[in-house]
Order: C-alpha cells, then structure tokens, then sequence
C-alpha cells in the first residue's frame, strides 16, 4: 500500500501559517545579511514581512529564535546531502571527507548568510548551548569505522566526533572573515585537518 495516499492532505489554514513563517524568517536574514543581527529590530522584521508586529510572536517567541530556524535547515540539508552520497555506506575514511564536503557546500551556497548567521549565533550564545548534532554525525560515521576495524579501536566516537566538531567550526569562523574571493580555502581547510588527524603529526622514525 502507497504510505502517500493515506497522509493527510495540509490544509488552506496550515499553508497559510507556513507562508508567514517563511516571509517572517526570510525577512529576518536578509536583514541579518544586510544591517547585522544587533541592528536588526522584530519591527522590521515584521514590516519587511508585510504583517503586524504581533504576527511575528505567533511564530518565534524572540529574534534569536531565528537563529535556532536557521541552524534546524542546516542540519536538515546535512541530512539530505549525506543521504544523497550515501555517507554511511562502508568505508569511513570515505565518510568523514564526504560529510566535510557536505558541510562545505552548505556553508558555500549562500556564503554572506553563512557569515552574517555566524556573527549572531555567537552573539547569542549559541555555542555554548548548540545541539551536538554535527558531533554525532561525525561520531556515527568513526564508530562505523572502528566497528570494521579501519580505525584504532582504542578511541571515543563521540570525543572524536567532538574534536571533529570542534576543529570544523574553528576553520568554518576563520573561512567568515575572509575576503569572498577566499571561499575555496574552506575545503582545503578541512580535508588538511581531517588528514592531519588521520594520518598523526608524529613524522616517520628516521632510519
């Protein structure tokens, strides 16, 4: 049986509630984008959207909500993207540059949003209580390995994936600042660390 056919269809009054979320939230990155987050006030948030200040409380109970609709889309195209490459097929070492490319390209599509969210979400305080949802994508993929022995079986997935998480931040905060005609060092970046803890700092014993 088609699972489709038994979904209920949306209706008028729920595709009307999505369209002013999405007006509300397009409205409040593009500010974001183009007067920063601080500068940005919920009443022209709302006058970009065309709504009542009130509107905009139904929806997100603070500006920082906003902040928290952004991160929840970049993890559902993390998703899709891994998905899409079958990023938890066999072969970790394979994973892990897969997901680092993954997140390249999020960061990549839409690079002045991607900077002008980063400011905010520090702003926020977001780091500090960010959901360690990247961390356990990366931890899935390093327990895979361990699993099937090409990794060394005396590590911590999750303190491995928080290490990940952690240094992929680090060079995504240091891609933001640099001039646009940089954005191709992102990549770069991070398949460099990847390598540099895959394969050790400690150089050969020479002979």
């Amino acid at each position: 049986m088609d699972s489709r056919a038994t979904t209920p269809p949306v209706s008028r009054r729920e595709r009307n509630k999505q369209r002013v979320r999405e007006r509300l939230y397009s409205a409040a990155v593009e500010l974001f984008v183009e007067k920063g987050y601080d500068h940005t006030s919920i009443d022209e948030i709302a006058e970009r959207a065309d709504v009542a200040r009130g509107t905009f409380f139904n929806y997100f109970q603070r500006k920082e909500d906003i902040i928290g609709a952004w991160g929840e889309r970049r993890r559902a195209a993390l998703v899709t993207g891994l998905d899409a490459n079958g990023a938890f097929n066999p072969g970790s070492v394979a994973q892990l540059q897969q997901c680092m490319a993954v997140l390249v390209r999020i960061n990549q599509e839409e690079p002045q949003l991607t900077t002008a969210m980063l400011i905010a979400w520090v702003k926020a305080g977001r780091p500090i209580l960010e959901e360690p949802y990247v961390a356990e994508v990366f931890a899935r993929i390093v327990d895979s390995g361990v699993q099937q022995g090409e990794l060394s079986p005396g590590m911590s997935p999750i303190s491995v994936g928080n290490v990940l998480r952690d240094v992929y931040l680090g060079a995504l905060y240091r891609w933001a600042h640099q001039p646009t005609d940089a954005t191709g060092s992102l990549a770069e970046e991070l398949q460099q660390i990847l390598r540099l803890l895959l394969e050790g700092m400690t150089a050969p014993a020479r002979r």
